[in-house]
């Protein structure tokens, strides 16, 4: 793992459109310049989805620069090396990933997805808030890890542990 350049983090969703957009924006945001956040997706959707746009911007976060795009761009020889990997759906979860250069700690955060169909676009509304306070809840608790946790292999265990909160 990297030992004085920011920690690098990818989050994983197979459409990457809602649930790895907002913790990537999250992430990048809380992280203050110590955690460096991409998303991508196994089957990208190529649209980020208006209601996590929305959501980010209720948020007040950045949205620039936020798109839809393939795992395959961070499997690459050129891709930044990562040091953290979380799916954050459970079908991106049991796929076969790419090779990840680096040996970087990986754990599973799911969550349901807000962009499925809600009988309102109130209740869809409401789905992309929840997701996003879960999100943030979780990447709090990571920052809250003493760096030299962070570094250690051993943190999968509490990374494991924080995706179930």
């Amino acid at each position: 793992m990297q030992t004085d350049a920011p920690f690098h983090v990818l989050f994983i969703c197979t459409g990457n459109s809602a649930r790895s957009i907002l913790a990537e924006a999250l992430m990048n945001s809380l992280g203050a310049g110590r955690f460096r956040a991409w998303s991508a997706g196994s089957h990208p959707k190529g649209t980020v989805h208006p209601g996590a746009l929305q959501e980010l911007q209720r948020l007040q976060l950045p949205t620039e620069g936020l798109r839809s795009k393939s795992w395959d761009e961070f499997a690459a020889a050129d891709a930044p090396k990562m040091d953290f990997i979380f799916t954050v759906c459970d079908q991106a979860a049991g796929e076969s990933c790419p090779y990840w250069p680096g040996q970087p700690v990986t754990t599973h955060w799911g969550l349901p997805d807000p962009a499925v169909e809600h009988a309102s676009n109130e209740a869809q509304a409401r789905a992309f808030h929840e997701t996003a306070l879960t999100l943030k809840r979780r990447i709090e608790l990571m920052l809250a890890l003493p760096p030299e946790r962070l570094k250690s292999l051993a943190v999968g265990h509490d990374l494991r542990s924080i995706g179930t909160r």
